[in-house]
């Protein structure tokens, strides 16, 4: 099975999901011969495909979004969209809540590109909206001068609308989309103008469970959410298995002059992103202590990626230990300057009387942090 060539997108830094997975999209909705809710574009079940993977007619479906119970989350997703309450995305950073919340978007609306961004410095008029100050000089309260947010014009057009970071907004904020998911509709009274929901709309939102408490959600806005819960991967072999992957779609989005890592080598970045996230080895024989920042995946699929630059541009292209030292330490030790005092105690007690490859890994993360001192 062959993956054609998406135009356009290896011009582009950072290519949308639509437009990447383009001939995937297309061959499903060919392939697709499932009940599709008004306004998507996919069935659920050729929605589910998409995201975990699986063949459409000649054309392989890669998987999106990978992990424990990976299946049964994207269906509980997919299912809650089909009806009128909206998906929460919660879990750890690195957990792929932006990349499920895109990739479904992607799949349902043939659209990710609808988005608010949670910041402290939010405001009502991100979900609502906003005005032309220049139209409304020259015509006065016009229909014309309404500037329509994300929301606004996913309601418009009955396509899905994603909120990053729910939780960094405001709680005032917040809660102006009570109104919007409770009656499906945005009204502008200084127009006359009621902007109802088309079918097919509906939001997906994300937040950081390490972000709980510090603006939280209000019971009645919880309420119109189905919370999904996206668990950190418990098993080497699986979150080998998806920084794998992820690598080399990076590699190759990015036109890195360099081979993926070997397996070895991405292996042993991601028990050590594990044995320090967890306090222990995996074998859980001895304790390890942990540093105070977040050991994602997502950041181990980060230090692998620079590993790639690395080799590309001042090696031979082959990714060593070396080449993905720099970014291992600047993984670790990000938070706390004293976090630098953990990880050389790990290095001297866990991973170098491992010998072998782990002795060079060891050295070169040493050594250069001798050299940063």
């Amino acid at each position: 099975m062959k993956k054609p060539e998406t135009p356009g997108a290896s011009a582009l830094l950072r290519a949308t999901a639509e437009t990447i997975f383009a001939h995937e999209l297309e061959a499903l909705a060919r392939e697709d011969r499932h009940e599709r809710p008004p306004g998507w574009r996919l069935s659920p079940r050729a929605v589910v495909t998409y995201l975990v993977g699986g063949a459409a007619g000649e054309t392989l479906i890669e998987p999106k979004y990978m992990g424990p119970g990976a299946r049964r989350i994207v269906e509980i997703a997919v299912a809650t969209l089909a009806t009128d309450r909206a998906v929460l995305l919660v879990g750890e950073p690195g957990t792929a809540k932006s990349l499920l919340s895109e990739h479904l978007a992607a799949a349902i609306s043939g659209d990710s590109t609808k988005v608010v961004q949670g910041t402290a410095g939010a405001t009502e008029e991100h979900f609502r909206y906003t005005w032309n100050y220049a139209i409304l000089l020259t015509r006065g309260m016009v229909p014309e001068a309404v500037v329509p947010s994300p929301v606004y014009r996913a309601m418009e057009e009955g396509r899905m609308v994603r909120v990053e970071e729910i939780t960094r907004c405001p709680s005032e904020v917040q809660d102006a989309l009570i109104t919007i998911l409770s009656e499906k509709a945005i009204a502008v009274p200084d127009v006359d103008l009621l902007v109802q929901a088309q079918r097919g709309f509906n939001l997906i939102a994300t937040a950081n469970l390490r972000d709980r408490g510090v603006n939280e959600m209000s019971a009645a806005l919880k309420r119109r959410f189905n919370l999904i819960t996206l668990p950190v991967p418990t098993s080497l072999e699986a979150e080998v298995e998806i920084v794998e992957r992820r690598v080399r779609s990076l590699g190759s989005q990015l036109s890195l002059p360099a081979q993926p890592p070997a397996a070895e080598v991405i292996r042993r970045v991601v028990q050590v992103f594990q044995e320090l996230r967890r306090g222990q080895t995996t074998d859980g024989r001895q304790k390890v202590k942990s540093p105070s920042g977040v050991l994602s995946t997502a950041e181990a699929i980060s230090v692998l990626g620079h590993g790639m630059a690395m080799a590309g541009h001042f090696g031979d292209g082959e990714v060593r230990d070396r080449d993905v030292a720099a970014s291992v330490l600047g993984a670790v030790i990000k938070d706390d300057p004293r976090d630098a005092g953990v990880f050389v105690e790990y290095l001297e007690n866990i991973a170098r009387p491992r010998g072998g490859a782990w002795l060079s890994f060891s050295d070169a993360c040493l050594e250069l942090l001798r050299q940063v001192g």
